[in-house]
């Protein structure tokens, strides 16, 4: 999506923003107009950079963590069949326990500071990137294995490793892209709620707190800088992705967009 269509859609929501609430007639304490939110915006902007670089640090910090343990977890268990007895129930463990139930016991573990809720969004993105690159490391082409089974000078352990790193890996690396992608959306999760729990900094607790003193205006400027950082980390992972895969083709709707 191009600059300019993003923010023609940024305007269009604002504008529906702006007269639901005038028409609506719902008072500021409620659905503060965008011109409210606006001051609050301009009025907090050193407390927003802040807390948001906070918010973006731990959103980053929990990307990288759990995109790297999900790429060992996937490895695991593609290239050693006895990990997979091992590994999947922690696959299954970390999506069937809850991560806002988890979040008061990593706080009270790990503390109020950054590495909290940097484990909540390891949490969250360690499910999609290991599924998702599990799945197209499966997927490879049966041709493509056959020929590699067959060049393959090494037998046994030796041609297996080879034919895993040479071709299903590479073959895999679109799956990962789009397991990363999803990641990515939904990595802020993670380190919003751990500030929710308990923390002394970032975005959420300057939302938490906003609320609890009936600043709406300036919950809705926390809210609406976590949404902007969101997307801007989102396309630029987007675009990186796009130029380090290269030979990904691309649907018709990525042309088009």
């Amino acid at each position: 999506m191009s600059a300019l269509r993003l923010a023609v859609v940024a305007a269009g929501l604002l504008l529906v923003w702006a007269l639901i609430v005038r028409l609506s007639g719902v008072p500021p304490y409620i659905l503060p107009g965008p011109e409210l939110v606006l001051d609050a915006w301009t009025s907090h902007v050193p407390a927003l950079a802040r807390h948001g670089a906070v918010t973006f640090t731990e959103i980053l910090l929990g990307l990288l963590a759990g995109t790297a343990l999900g790429v060992v977890s996937a490895l695991s268990v593609a290239g050693f069949r006895g990990a997979r007895r091992w590994v999947l129930p922690v696959l299954v463990a970390s999506q069937a326990i809850p991560v806002f139930a988890l979040a008061p016991l990593l706080v009270l573990w790990l503390g109020y500071g950054m590495p909290s809720k940097v484990a909540m969004a390891t949490l969250i993105i360690y499910f999609p990137v290991t599924v998702a690159f599990l799945d197209g490391l499966n997927r490879t082409d049966p041709a493509w294995l056959d020929l590699a089974r067959t060049m393959t000078a090494g037998r046994g352990r030796a041609g297996r490793r080879a034919i895993l790193w040479h071709v299903r890996v590479p073959a895999a690396l679109p799956a990962l892209a789009s397991g990363l992608r999803v990641a990515t959306a939904v990595a802020p999760i993670g380190a919003v709620v751990g500030e929710w729990v308990g923390s002394s900094a970032g975005l959420g607790y300057l939302m938490l707190h906003a609320n609890g003193r009936m600043q709406i205006d300036l919950m809705f400027a926390a809210l609406l800088t976590l949404a902007a950082l969101s997307v801007l980390l989102y396309f630029t992972v987007d675009r990186l992705l796009r130029r380090l895969l290269p030979w990904q083709p691309e649907r018709a709707f990525d042309r088009a967009a």
